[in-house]
């Protein structure tokens, strides 16, 4: 497995992360908050939604825009990733990141 596919992947990972977690703080707070962490999120997801803005339906609600480029990164690392890591079947266990935080988490419960 190489270890250039695998950061890739990870990249690919928190980009994905960072997106739903934009959407989930944009529950609690206004994208235009005050709020430390929601500007965080809003800068560093915009260069995304920005780049994906020509295939966003204009009849999606705006809060939900970031789940929907999040899907994008989620089906890339569902169908391409794994033909690139050389895993024959794909699935949930074929993403590294996630595979890597509840290995770490199931040995810190053990």
């Amino acid at each position: 497995m190489s270890p250039t596919i695998i950061i890739i992947d990870y990249i690919l990972g928190l980009i994905m992360w960072t997106l739903i977690g934009r959407v989930a703080m944009n529950i609690f707070q206004k994208e235009d908050s005050n709020f430390f962490f929601m500007k965080v999120f809003v800068q560093l997801t915009d260069p995304f939604i920005r780049m994906f803005k020509l295939v966003t339906p204009t009849f999606l609600v705006k809060p939900l825009v970031p789940l929907y480029v999040a899907w994008f990164f989620y089906m890339f690392r569902f169908y391409v990733m794994p033909y690139l890591l050389g895993y024959s079947v794909m699935g949930m266990l074929s993403f590294p990141l996630e595979s890597e935080i509840a290995r770490s988490l199931s040995n810190l419960f053990k």
